[in-house]
């Protein structure tokens, strides 16, 4: 199943993506959550009825006529693993961590799966990342590896654009991780009981057509039940947290000379059986 978020020239709506169209879940059963967060909280007593609505298909929009948007669109927590590839790491000029590297991206960087991404005023070094996003279902806290498949409800493309000047500024990168826009993903949630095994998808980055990186989520250093398990023994893992899982090697800032996105320029990421976004690069507007 395929759960997105989407406009149709109204409010935000939770629809259900069927080929290429898309089925206005609270039109059909107004009675369920209107956002996701909410959708993915009650689901094991909701499933049965939006499966029954998935069947029926009725009402469906063509996807083309819709506005797809970020899944979730204010997530609780995004969390984020660096120097989770063999060959990242290696483009980095680092050793492989002993322990897995975190970070948090602010939840006002998400974005949608086509929105733009911006070029920051304050500086000129935006730098792309592929990464699969994990969807945290169940969630909970001290979760054991065998138990991690359960507190994942399902999977995203996600691209962890990254401000490497305001990264590498100071040891935390927080900040130069977190600037508006900076966390595009989508284009919808594909629940997790139609991957059967999310460490063996090809994941693909190209800009402006050409591609960057080329990559299996197989080469993962830490797996995704290492990294809920890590994880939820420091935090609660909740409904809706998004877990950018790491990227391959192939960014802007490893190449010779080393190539930053520009205004103008589009990064269109992919992720076998997830699908694609794609993002075009504009300059920052006034927010005010």
């Amino acid at each position: 199943m395929k759960l997105a978020t989407f406009q149709a020239g109204g409010a935000p709506e939770l629809g259900l993506v069927a080929g290429e169209t898309i089925v206005p879940l609270n039109r059909a059963a107004p009675g369920l959550p209107a956002d996701m967060i909410g959708l993915i909280a009650a689901w094991p007593q909701v499933e049965r009825e939006v499966r029954a609505i998935e069947a029926a298909a009725t009402g469906a929009l063509p996807l083309d006529r819709v506005r797809l948007l970020a899944p979730i669109r204010r997530p609780g927590k995004i969390m984020a693993i660096g120097l989770n590839y063999a060959d990242h790491i290696a483009e980095s000029n680092l050793g492989t961590p002993e322990h897995q590297v975190w970070f948090s991206k602010a939840a006002t960087a998400a974005s949608g799966p086509f929105d733009p991404i911006d070029v920051p005023k304050v500086s000129q070094a935006l730098d792309y990342e592929a990464e699969m996003v994990a969807v945290v279902g169940a969630g909970g806290r001290h979760i054991a590896k065998a138990d991690a498949p359960g507190a994942v409800f399902g999977y995203c493309v996600g691209n962890d654009a990254t401000e490497r000047a305001w990264q590498h500024r100071t040891p935390q990168w927080v900040i130069g991780k977190s600037f508006d826009t900076h966390a595009p993903f989508g284009p919808w949630i594909t629940t997790a009981d139609e991957i059967a095994d999310p460490h063996a998808l090809a994941i693909r980055c190209q800009v402006n057509g050409e591609t960057r990186q080329d990559s299996n989520t197989r080469h993962l250093v830490f797996n995704v039940w290492d990294q809920i398990e890590h994880l939820s023994q420091a935090m609660t893992l909740e409904p809706g947290d998004l877990i950018f899982t790491g990227t391959p090697g192939g960014i802007g800032a490893a190449m010779k000379p080393m190539q930053f996105l520009k205004a103008g320029d589009v990064v269109r990421i992919e992720i076998e059986r997830l699908g694609a976004i794609e993002n075009p690069c504009a300059p920052e507007p006034d927010r005010g």
